[in-house]
């Protein structure tokens, strides 16, 4: 439920406090479901040979991650951030290089400067029964642009924060990137009147830019 208290975020005996969309919100504490599934415990596994991987790097090696992660900060939470340290940044950026295929790194590599994002928005069509999703995109993306997508959600919801990676953009055709195939098969068809949304983003190096979200309702058919 919804509360007027400090700004707060953990857990305190049976309760958890958290920022919602609209506010505080404080409610009971659940253990999460943990149906181990393969995806999980691939990712699982592959973090944490990762982890293990920061001790077999040399001391010089170290410290040049802890020397760039000075620069980069950890994710804002009630307004407040600070700088990573450098085991952080190892596993993130290697993480990274892992989603879309790349081979791990033990030096930190350089940070690049990101072109402007491909895609621009998001159009859903209904033409007799058949529902698209295609992404705006007036020109090839780099091959590195990452699509990540929400399950269908109702129509009336004006924000999202639960999306997943569904794999890179394919190359657009006459100014559009199909990415029905990709959503399809891990959400299924969406139905009409739902409402989808999606997020594009780049990865390079292993640094990914800000992502850009688009959101469309799917059309009846015509």
């Amino acid at each position: 439920m919804k509360i007027l208290d400090i700004p707060q975020s953990g857990k305190r005996g049976v309760t958890v406090s958290q920022g919602g969309h609209y506010g505080q919100i404080s409610r009971a504490l659940v253990i999460p479901a943990n149906p181990r599934s393969a995806s999980q415990l691939a990712i699982r596994q592959h973090l944490a040979s990762i982890a293990a991987n920061w001790r077999t790097l040399t001391e010089e090696q170290r410290n040049a991650w802890s020397s760039m992660a000075k620069s980069r900060n950890t994710q804002s939470r009630l307004g407040q951030k600070g700088s990573m340290i450098g085991l952080q940044l190892f596993v993130q950026i290697n993480a990274n290089l892992m989603l879309i295929g790349q081979p791990r790194v033990t030096d930190p590599p350089v940070l690049p400067a990101f072109p402007d994002l491909v895609p621009t928005g998001l159009v859903i069509t209904n033409t007799a029964g058949a529902i698209a999703l295609k992404l705006v995109a007036a020109t090839d993306v780099n091959d590195y642009t990452l699509f990540r997508a929400s399950p269908p959600l109702s129509q009336g919801r004006s924000k999202c924060s639960d999306f997943r990676y569904l794999g890179l953009v394919p190359t657009p055709a006459q100014g559009f990137a199909d990415v029905t195939s990709l959503y399809t098969a891990k959400f299924g068809v969406p139905p009409v009147k739902s409402k989808v949304f999606v997020q594009c983003n780049q990865n390079l190096s292993g640094f990914e830019d800000i992502p850009h979200e688009w959101s469309a309702i799917v059309p009846a058919s015509v």
